[in-house]
């Protein structure tokens, strides 16, 4: 059999206490074709020097600075298509111990359409392994991305016909060289969050559609770089959605997703963590990343497409 050449690309700042159950669960794999490669965005935790110690056979890649997600993981990417000729790049978290059949399972559902441009399996969460954490999302009328379809469920095979998806989360995800060729990987206008959802609604645009199989399981650890009530995040999670929406759908849609998302995300997450913790600096964030989508759509006109609808 002629096995295609996959790249398994995790993004690492200063994760070091995660880095060994996820590179030693992929190195377990029994795909036969495939590389490791940890992109380190700029760490000071001694990940890289410790990568390079214990796994010599994993390629450490410095990105030299935190170019955020997106840009950190464009690094992987121009090495494993751009330099290797890779046949597919699979993104993962740093922080997930996966299954030892993942990486057969991603390509053996990937080669059977061509069209099959993001696949992606079961995600686990790890303290708790045999409840879900997603396998994929759904159209939401109002907000497009949906949430995860499985989300906080008991396993019990209820999800386990493999079938196409709207939208996926990258926790991990297979991608194949020419939807990069074709979309040129994540916009690094979102730093962090929705990096996923923009690169998938561009990807729509041209025909890709994506895929979720049941035998890809990983159980994941959950925002263990950035922390689930980062401030940072907070900014982000208020910011990029709207950017998203403002990038890919038509005005109509933009009106009513502006409005919910106000009252649903700034308004009310911003009272929330001043009521419950008097975090005053988290509800600015929320308040700071609202504002700096609107600023970015006056400045970046020309590339949203407010006035047709994207599908």
């Amino acid at each position: 059999m002629v096995y295609p050449k996959v790249i398994v690309l995790t993004l690492n700042y200063n994760g070091k206490p995660l880095l060994d159950d996820c590179i030693t669960s992929y190195l377990a794999n029994d795909y036969p074709n495939f590389e490791m490669v940890m992109i380190d965005n700029g760490s000071n935790d001694g990940s890289e020097e410790y990568v390079k110690a214990t796994y010599p056979m994993v390629t450490c890649i410095q990105t030299g600075k935190n170019l955020g997600y997106s840009g950190g993981f464009n690094v992987g990417l121009k090495y494993a298509f751009d330099e290797q000729k890779s046949d597919f790049a699979l993104i993962t978290n740093n922080d997930v111990k996966v299954d030892s059949k993942v990486i057969s399972a991603l390509v053996e559902a990937a080669v059977q359409d061509p069209l099959r441009g993001f696949i992606t399996g079961k995600v686990y969460y790890f303290d708790q392994p045999d409840t879900l954490q997603s396998v994929g999302k759904y159209e939401h009328s109002l907000r497009w991305n949906g949430g995860h379809l499985g989300a906080r469920e008991i396993d019990k095979g209820q999800y386990d016909e493999p079938s196409e998806r709207f939208f996926i989360d990258d926790i991990f995800t297979l991608v194949r060289r020419d939807v990069y060729e074709k979309t040129g990987g994540y916009d690094t206008t979102y730093f962090l969050q929705c990096e996923e959802y923009d690169w998938q609604a561009r990807a729509k645009q041209v025909g890709y559609k994506f895929y979720y199989t049941p035998s890809a399981k990983i159980w994941h650890k959950e925002s263990m770089t950035l922390g689930k009530s980062s401030p940072m995040k907070s900014y982000y999670d208020a910011r990029n959605p709207l950017i998203v929406i403002m990038k890919h759908r038509s005005i109509k849609f933009y009106r009513k997703y502006l409005s919910w998302h106000f009252r649903n995300v700034v308004l009310l997450q911003s009272a929330k963590v001043i009521m419950r913790k008097f975090e005053i600096n988290k509800a600015w964030m929320i308040w700071k990343g609202f504002i700096s989508a609107l600023i970015w759509r006056g400045k970046n006109r020309n590339i949203c497409h407010l006035e047709k609808e994207i599908v």
